[in-house]
């Protein structure tokens, strides 16, 4: 639940709401990595609120979450249509986690989960520009797909970067691809097929900015390392 941000630091011992109020008029108070103002709220569940730098005493340590998201489920923590979540595949994971970015319900793979506001942020805002990695298999006129893949450069009328694409296996009328992308358009990958003739059959992430999905079986997950949350901080 929302509360004042005088409040949660009040609450949390580090001061009094007056000196609270202080703390956040010169500015060294962030929530999500954003500098706020008097009078904003946050949620101590949901957002990384940080005082000069630091976070609030009692905080819930940060955790971040590797998943293989398989076919089926939709990137949300809830669905009011009754459609299974990437939530129930990491509830034992203790604490609430969220997930940085999003893969449709059809499609699988690599799919990051934390309680990191601040990283997660940074990781989906556009100048990021994080590498995204997907293995796509594809039926239709695949002959030269990936020359004629990565030569997109708009999608309904929106200009978009265009992809690096590389040909894994090919036949006569089906292909896997990997399709390299550096933008989080609204299912970009299947688009760019479509406006090449080719239909989607599967589509998995396989790495994401610095992380690989590796041999992670679908439907499980298992927590970065050290390393591997210092290079996605990087």
């Amino acid at each position: 639940m929302e509360e004042r941000l005088q409040k949660l630091l009040s609450a949390s011992g580090i001061c009094s709401r007056r000196t609270a109020e202080k703390y956040i008029q010169a500015g060294r108070v962030t929530v999500n990595g954003r500098t706020v103002c008097l009078g904003a709220k946050a949620d101590p569940s949901r957002d990384d609120i940080l005082l000069d730098g630091s976070p609030l005493p009692g905080r819930e340590k940060l955790i971040y979450i590797l998943l293989n998201k398989p076919r089926g489920y939709v990137t949300t923590l809830s669905d009011e249509k009754g459609r299974k979540t990437v939530a129930e595949l990491v509830k034992d994971c203790g604490v609430r986690v969220y997930p940085v970015g999003r893969l449709d319900m059809d499609s699988e793979g690599l799919l990051l989960l934390t309680n990191d506001g601040t990283l997660a942020q940074r990781l989906t805002h556009p100048s990021c520009e994080a590498e995204k990695v997907y293995h796509v298999w594809v039926k239709g006129p695949v002959e030269r797909a990936a020359e004629r893949l990565a030569r997109v450069t708009e999608l309904e009328g929106e200009t978009i970067l265009p992809a690096r694409v590389e040909t894994l296996c090919q036949g006569v009328s089906a292909a896997r691809l990997s399709v390299t992308i550096h933008e989080g358009k609204n299912r970009q990958v299947r688009r760019m097929c479509a406006a090449c003739g080719l239909t989607v059959e599967r589509l998995r992430r396989v790495r994401e900015h610095t992380l690989e999905l590796g041999r992670l079986p679908p439907g499980r997950w298992r927590l970065l390392t050290p390393a591997e949350v210092e290079d996605l901080r990087k």
